[in-house]
């Protein structure tokens, strides 16, 4: 075992650049005052590194001296809502069209926490026009809603996000963007309780379905009416940054 005095010789060869918690910046700052490599971090006055540097540099050097200040976090915190919103590729002037978009971002957003097995207790559905026409006025709402049970199935989600965007639709204007809102997540029960009827059951089967389904076809493999088929309103993404990990046709291509 090597104890914390005889780790001198090793921290002298980490570069001060390779210490968690030191960017670049940072690097530039020690390295300006003589500090090039963790021992010397470590050996440093921490009245020094308070009054120059902050907090998060003053536990470094704890942490090097052996006194431990940074704990680990061994379980990971799940969300607490889910937002899917967009701005249009061309303004939005009519229902069917803008309900179609708030169909299509719950069943993303109801797709998203059934996968780290989650249920949400309220949806908001928001529209706004662009803040930039002026020849056209400006609106923007927002509306929400608590389910009258914790829900991920995209039925309900969907049916609860027409009825919020009935009410705050208005004719007349040029609406920009979109989005929903589930919020109040928290797990999902899997076994059965009092208000558990055999129809909630087929629909938990069906997401699981549609879900797998999409997951090995694409997205919007099996979807819902309501999110329309043409979808016009889709955001522009000819100018988007490529996905090089995740889409086959940006792969780099290499020639001859």
């Amino acid at each position: 075992m090597i104890g914390i005095e005889n780790l001198d010789p090793i921290l002298e060869k980490v570069e001060i650049n390779d210490v968690w918690g030191v960017g670049r910046q940072l690097t530039k700052f020690y390295q300006k005052h003589g500090i090039y490599n963790a021992k010397q971090l470590k050996n440093k006055s921490n009245t020094w590194i308070k009054k120059s540097s902050n907090v998060l540099s003053s536990r470094t050097a704890m942490e090097l001296r052996g006194i431990s200040c940074i704990g680990l976090e061994t379980t990971t915190t799940k969300r607490k809502s889910c937002v899917v919103s967009r701005s249009f590729g061309k303004r939005i002037e009519t229902f069917q069209e803008l309900k179609e978009a708030v169909a299509n971002y719950c069943l993303n957003a109801s797709e998203k926490i059934r996968s780290e097995s989650l249920v949400a207790k309220a949806i908001t559905v928001f529209v706004r026009t662009s803040p930039f026409q002026r020849n056209f006025g400006y609106y923007s709402n927002a509306k929400t809603i608590d389910f009258p049970i914790a829900t991920n199935n995209s039925i309900e989600t969907v049916k609860t996000a027409v009825s919020i965007l009935e009410s705050i639709f208005k004719n007349g204007y040029r609406y920009q963007k979109a989005g929903v809102m589930l919020t109040g997540l928290s797990n999902a029960i899997d076994k059965t309780n009092l208000f558990t009827s055999e129809k909630d059951e087929k629909i938990n089967s069906l997401m699981r379905s549609i879900d797998n389904t999409n997951h090995r076809y694409g997205r919007s493999t099996l979807s819902v009416a309501s999110a329309g088929v043409h979808k016009k309103w889709n955001m522009r993404r000819q100018y988007s940054s490529k996905i090089d990990t995740a889409d086959f046709y940006c792969l780099p291509t290499i020639r001859a």
